[in-house]
């Protein structure tokens, strides 16, 4: 059995947006920046492609720029704030993705920015009252920060954030890379300026996204060249990539009450089954609170095993992710754990759902894990 519980890492493609994909790959396969037929047919494609997309998020066409994916739409909405908008300060976390993290330590370094680390409770939740201090100053400021943390599923209070962000006139880049098809987002309620995206997250493929960037501010191109997405990003458009992209949102967000349900039941269902089944089993996060419900982060006893837990998962067909509070081996660690001060010799293991995973396989996998920790199956 090849069981699949790392869908925080990416999802499996619905066989609707492949469908859609290669319509654009066999016969609408035209460059968008032609004027024959064969253009005009793709660059009309992209336009409602675009439409559609902001509705869903009750933006505007012109605020979407589709990029590669979250990493570049982090990446520019960091940028560019500091290029062009005169962004001096930047308010973060240190358990934010790396694509994030990166760039803003390497502004903070070559001293075009200050960087300032918001404090996290024992939870993993960003600290507000904290937030609000560091936000009490001249500088122009942008907060970056995850709406939903990849590793352990926290959510952010997201318009309460917004609500200080405006009250001290900061720029706020939410990066909702785990949260957009899983969740209603309104960007006007939201009172965001830059929000992004990734499409594999949703059954949609790799390399696409997008960057929301709002009309209340303006910002020049990261990357300069042909002048596509409107002047705001140069290079041949991924069409058939953008395609999906529109397609697995369309999906998403048309059956988004009955899989959140179903996820939901999955989650909840291999936590009933640890708790009462893995004598000293404990999650990292706010695993039953402000949670993302797709992901649960487990730390498992200590054991003699800790080092080739995964692997002996990955043997027995389970795909899964992890990270520990310690760098050795193999295991390289996970900086949100690591923030968490999590027992070091305690593996951790992230498992993470889709609505194509089954609970006969959440029955797989516990069996497995007590295998490993050689407590009793029963069959």
């Amino acid at each position: 059995m090849a069981i699949y519980l790392d869908n925080a890492a990416t999802t499996a493609l619905d066989e609707e947006v492949i469908q859609e994909m290669l319509k654009y790959m066999r016969e609408d396969y035209g460059n968008p920046s032609s004027t024959h037929s064969f253009g005009r047919k793709t660059r009309a494609a992209i336009d409602l492609g675009r439409r559609k997309v902001a509705k869903h998020i009750n933006a505007e066409p012109g605020e979407i720029v589709f990029t590669s994916g979250g990493t570049e739409a982090d990446n520019m909405a960091i940028l560019c704030s500091v290029d062009d908008l005169g962004v001096q300060h930047i308010i973060t976390s240190a358990i934010e993705h790396h694509a994030v993290l990166y760039p803003v330590e390497v502004l903070a370094k070559s001293g075009k920015i200050r960087m300032s680390l918001v404090d996290i409770d024992e939870n993993g939740h960003i600290k507000l009252d904290h937030l609000e201090e560091l936000l009490q100053t001249e500088e122009k400021t942008l907060v970056t920060l995850l709406h939903a943390n990849n590793e352990i599923g926290n959510l952010l209070p997201l318009k309460e954030v917004s609500d200080l962000c405006k009250k001290y006139n900061a720029l706020l880049h939410a990066d909702t890379v785990q949260t957009i098809a899983h969740y209603k987002l309104d960007v006007k309620e939201l009172g965001v300026h830059f929000m992004t995206c990734a499409a594999h997250k949703f059954h949609g493929p790799k390399g696409v996204g997008f960057l929301y960037i709002s009309n209340d501010i303006k910002v020049n191109p990261l990357m300069r060249g042909g002048g596509q997405e409107r002047n705001m990003r140069a290079g041949t458009e991924n069409v058939y990539g953008i395609m999906g992209l529109v397609k697995a949102l369309d999906l998403a967000y048309e059956h988004l009450e009955e899989h959140t349900s179903y996820i939901k039941g999955l989650k909840s269902y291999m936590i009933k089954r640890l708790k009462e089944e893995m004598p000293g089993v404990e999650f990292n996060g706010d695993t039953e609170g402000a949670c993302l419900y797709t992901v649960l982060n487990v730390a498992l006893p200590e054991t003699d095993k800790t080092e080739m837990l995964l692997f002996n998962l990955d043997i027995e067909g389970i795909s899964t992710s992890g990270g520990s509070a310690c760098s050795s081996g193999s295991s390289i660690g996970s900086h949100v754990v690591a923030e968490l001060n999590v027992g070091s010799n305690r593996p951790v293991v992230r498992f993470s759902f889709s609505k194509y995973n089954k609970k006969e396989e959440i029955d797989f996998t516990i069996d497995k894990l007590k295998m490993i920790y050689e407590l009793p199956v029963v069959s």
